[in-house]
């Protein structure tokens, strides 16, 4: 499996990796508005219940535009929305916290000999541009490290949280006065990375020495997928990458989804419209959320 490919499309995966790594400090650049702008949506609905799926990217360059008329017309008709998790952004202290205690671990080995000899200066490198001493990330499960070094990553290609999907419509249901709910606190999303073996733990860290360069490819390459709706383009890049570790995509994946998939079930059962709006990845392909809610008989449709 290529992890250095499944981390930065990862985007689309797990949002809240990229929060707890500090990304709302990035310094960002403008985007072009794309051509084809059409992120998917879909729609399950029975005689009184609507609820909307919208896959996201959870990190954008500024002022990306990616809302159209469609997304906009279900937003409005939407009584309140649902995200992955909820980040106090007004007290940033709350996830740091969640940081710490799942993170720290002051029996790991020094963080140069989780990874190959030949990456280790590299290694060096990466944590010096975080500023971030040396001896505090010893202290670092490993993924927790991890993902510390791809904030920096993702700062250097000008991506931000406030510039992301689940931001933007936040603020539009907070500004209509619409409740905002989640599917998973902070603590139960960073203990899915918790829980990786170590093993995958070290793979993800050395995901986080891909030069610069690199990973705005592979970004693009994502970007380009969502922004026009190409939900095949985005299941078989994750397909791929992830086909190398089952964990993994258990872990990260096929459990979160089957979750998400009984949650909108029982919600069906009360009337009323509802947003879910997730990352992309958990919307394409087989085991995708809407795979599950078709397997227990509900009708999904997809309107853009």
């Amino acid at each position: 499996m290529t992890l250095n490919n499944w981390i930065k499309r990862g985007l689309a995966a797990l949002g809240i990796a990229t929060a707890a790594a500090g990304c709302s400090s990035a310094a960002t650049t403008s985007a072009p508005a794309p051509s084809n702008v059409r992120p998917a949506l879909w729609q399950v609905a029975d005689k009184d219940t609507t609820i909307y799926l919208f896959g996201t990217i959870h990190l954008l360059p500024d002022n990306y535009q990616w809302r159209t008329p469609r997304l906009d017309q279900a937003v409005a008709k939407s009584n309140g929305l649902v995200v992955e998790t909820i980040i106090n952004t007004q007290n940033p202290a709350e996830l740091a916290g969640v940081m710490m205690r799942l993170g720290l671990n002051p029996a790991a080995p020094p963080l140069v000999s989780r990874v190959p000899a030949d990456r280790r200066a590299a290694l060096e490198a990466a944590v010096k541009a975080t500023g971030v001493p040396m001896a505090a990330f010893d202290r670092m499960d490993s993924w927790a490290a991890a993902i510390t070094l791809i904030g920096t990553q993702f700062r250097s290609l000008g991506l931000q949280a406030e510039e992301g999907v689940e931001t933007t419509l936040k603020a539009s249901f907070n500004a209509a006065g619409k409740p905002i709910g989640q599917l998973e606190t902070n603590t139960e999303q960073l203990g899915f990375f918790d829980a990786l073996p170590e093993a995958a733990q070290r793979e993800l860290l050395i995901s986080a020495l891909e030069q610069p360069a690199q990973a705005k490819v592979q970004f693009d390459s994502m970007l380009s997928a969502w922004t026009r709706g190409d939900v095949k383009a985005i299941a078989k890049t994750f397909n791929s990458d992830m086909a190398g570790s089952p964990e993994l995509m258990d872990a990260l994946m096929r459990r979160r989804n089957a979750n998400w998939a009984r949650w909108i079930e029982t919600r069906m059962a009360q009337p009323g419209t509802v947003m879910v709006a997730v990352g992309a990845g958990h919307l394409a392909g087989e085991a995708s959320v809407q795979d599950l809610l078709e397997r227990r008989g509900l009708k999904v449709k997809r309107i853009q």
